[in-house]
């Protein structure tokens, strides 16, 4: 691997290879660089994918699943957490198709896929101080996503709605449903595995002479909100989070990623909608918040989103 263009530190990355379930770095290379012609699929990872998220985050993440669907007789699901923007929608589309490759069968879910229909949405959000349709936790139907994971869990059969962002002029609705038999299942979210502060350390945080009196408001009963995922959080086997250097950097991926669905779908976030959008993804929950979250898998990245450490957590 070190003829790849990588920079994380690979003592770290070949500890979370041997934990996968291999004997070494060199012997888990070898084995997928005799895969290359499963590794180039055009359709979801151009030329502009770098090796490091390849090497640092695909294969790894394929590793483990294939590890869990052939070793064990539960069925596995796996957590990504990961600012919007970060480039997780991308992975899991090649995740399911390269895992049919290897005869198993991997779905990846987002905890977006289970906001509120619009007619629910508009009351669940009602009066938020950054003026958003939908994103901050309280805006899902978290007894649906529970009913569905565990469901799963127990007969393998998956039966989701699907939320499409582009609708309603970038406000988004549930589109359609979809229906699958995954081996394994991945489910993504911004704020995947994060829990509400403690009473005091929450107070910290909230009285912040950045937010206005209504943010403070809000912030609290988002945090009361948080406790509703509890269940969810106990029902992923392992999360791997995908945390930047800096919290900021989410503006400009985010920014870029409705610019790039403006065009791909001809409509999204901007101007004003984009600018409270960003608000309410920047405070309304405390930063250090992300820093607690229990991930089995750390994976460090920086502005240009280049993998900077990846490791056991």
């Amino acid at each position: 691997m070190k003829d790849l263009n990588i920079e994380f530190p690979l003592d770290n990355f070949e500890d979370l290879i041997i934990e996968i379930g291999w004997n070494s770095l060199d012997e888990w290379f070898n084995f997928w660089n005799t895969k290359k012609e499963i590794l180039s699929i055009d359709k979801f990872w151009d030329h502009s994918v770098s090796e490091d998220w390849i090497w640092g985050l695909a294969l790894p993440l394929l590793s483990q699943s294939y590890n869990y669907n052939y070793n064990f007789s539960e069925r596995k699901l796996i957590g990504i957490s990961a600012l919007p923007g970060t480039g997780k929608t991308t992975l899991g589309k090649w995740l399911e198709s390269i895992s049919t490759k290897l005869n198993f069968k991997i779905c990846v879910i987002s905890i977006d896929d289970f906001y509120l229909p619009s007619n629910e949405m508009e009351s669940a959000i009602k009066n938020n101080p950054w003026n958003v349709s939908r994103g901050f936790p309280g805006s899902h139907s978290i007894d649906l996503m529970k009913e569905k994971l565990l469901k799963w869990k127990v007969d393998g059969k998956l039966n989701v709605p699907v939320f499409d962002k582009s609708l309603r002029n970038g406000l988004g609705d549930r589109s359609h449903w979809r229906k699958e038999e995954p081996d394994l299942l991945i489910i993504e979210g911004w704020f995947l595995g994060v829990k509400p502060l403690s009473k005091d350390a929450n107070n910290t945080e909230i009285l912040s002479p950045e937010l206005s009196y209504d943010e403070y408001s809000y912030r609290n009963n988002i945090q009361r909100n948080l406790n509703h995922y509890l269940d969810i959080w106990d029902l992923i086997d392992q999360i791997w989070q995908l945390k930047p250097l800096k919290f900021e950097y989410m503006n400009e991926w985010k920014s870029n990623q409705e610019k790039n669905m403006h065009v791909k779908r001809g409509s999204s976030l901007k101007n004003n909608k984009l600018r409270d959008f960003l608000r309410m993804l920047n405070v309304s929950i405390p930063h250090r918040s992300f820093d607690f979250i229990s991930a089995d898998v750390l994976l460090m990245i920086n502005q240009k989103r280049k993998l900077i450490n990846v490791g056991l957590n």
